[in-house]
């Protein structure tokens, strides 16, 4: 597997705080501003965060975790395929979100969400 970026997703109750709190005193940057997350970045080898909104329509158990580790890689097709091959509990199929990311999610054997990313540009027209 060829790991290209790393995130830390935290699932969090206002969105909009928590960015200030790293902007302002761990010296993140806002990289993109969505109505539903925020990704932070910094010039250094450290890991992005991405902040997302937390769902009071997300139930405990519904697979929405409140943290998850995201590894950017290339070619998750053949990532997807050599995982499934490997019996790896896979908890989020491979799919293409609308903005552009191929994503799919494990789950390790104490819960802790791993997240498998491509950014695939769109076809242009």
């Amino acid at each position: 597997m060829n790991i290209i970026t790393s995130t830390v997703a935290l699932t969090v109750a206002d969105v909009a705080a928590s960015s200030r709190f790293f902007t302002s005193h761990l010296g993140f940057r806002e990289a993109l501003v969505h109505a539903e997350f925020v990704a932070l970045s910094r010039d250094d080898g450290a890991a992005d965060i991405l902040l997302l909104q937390r769902s009071l329509e997300s139930p405990p158990g519904s697979g929405f975790a409140d943290v998850i580790v995201s590894f950017a890689v290339t070619d998750i097709a053949a990532e997807y395929g050599r995982l499934r091959a490997e019996g790896a509990n896979i908890t989020v199929p491979l799919h293409h979100e609308p903005w552009g990311e191929w994503v799919v999610q494990l789950t390790d054997p104490n819960g802790v969400v791993i997240q498998l990313v491509e950014w695939i540009p769109p076809a242009q027209g």
